[in-house]
């Protein structure tokens, strides 16, 4: 965790194996002073540690699986305002401006920004689009939207689900029962690794697949085995 003690926005990343996505990431946040940045390491084998110590970061070490990394993260931070980051994900200039703006409108129970690949093609364009519309009509962004919301709120809701798959649409349905979820005008960049590696309409097949099943309440456990087993 960063010494500054003086921000208002705790910016929590999980991380395993992300040596190089995290070498790029911190960079880039490097020119927003005050920021609490705090990298919640997983077990890494490749230099993420080391990568983030290059940068000033002392990473703390978590048992893996990404909600329990983000709670860890979080019962660390000091920040009134959190922001869950992936480590392919990457913000906007600008963001920690939308973050107080969204949070600070009556009735919000958190927010996340519009989304956008790294990758050329019509394909990436109708999966923005569809990930844009379900975030800001239906109000369930994705964890690489960069989720945010305020302390006292994720802490009201007992923090972040720590299941074994798909805990950002379990958080996010939990603070959905408190208000509004907005959604930034501004967009984060996401790598397009996903989609690339088992393509396009399979991995955008497979996310639906995902959201349907875990929304039916089928056991958590199973839908890890079966998501793994497609990647």
């Amino acid at each position: 965790m960063t010494a500054r003690k003086t921000s208002d926005i705790s910016v929590i990343i999980p991380t395993l194996n992300e040596a190089s996505s995290l070498d790029r990431l911190l960079a880039g946040l490097r020119g927003n002073p005050g920021l609490e940045i705090i990298v919640a390491d997983g077990g890494s084998e490749d230099g993420t540690v080391a990568v983030a110590i290059r940068h000033g970061v002392v990473p703390t070490a978590s048992t893996p699986g990404r909600g329990r990394q983000l709670n860890h993260g979080l019962r660390r931070s000091s920040g009134e305002y959190l922001l869950f980051l992936h480590c392919d994900t990457f913000l906007p200039a600008d963001f920690a401006a939308h973050v107080r703006a969204k949070l600070s409108r009556p009735g919000t129970a958190a927010g996340a920004f519009r989304l956008a690949i790294d990758a050329r093609g019509a394909q990436y364009r109708l999966v923005e689009w569809g990930a844009n519309f379900r975030s800001g009509r239906l109000g369930l962004p994705y964890g690489d939207q960069a989720i945010f919301a305020r302390r006292e709120v994720v802490q009201s809701v007992g923090g972040v689900p720590e299941e074994a798959i798909m805990e950002d649409i379990a958080l996010v349905l939990r603070l959905r029962r408190t208000g509004r979820i907005r959604l930034a005008p501004a967009a984060v960049l996401t790598s397009a690794r996903r989609w690339e590696r088992l393509g396009v309409f399979r991995t955008t097949l497979l996310n639906q697949a995902m959201l349907a099943g875990y929304l039916l309440n089928i056991d958590r456990d199973k839908l890890h085995r079966f998501y793994y087993r497609q990647k």
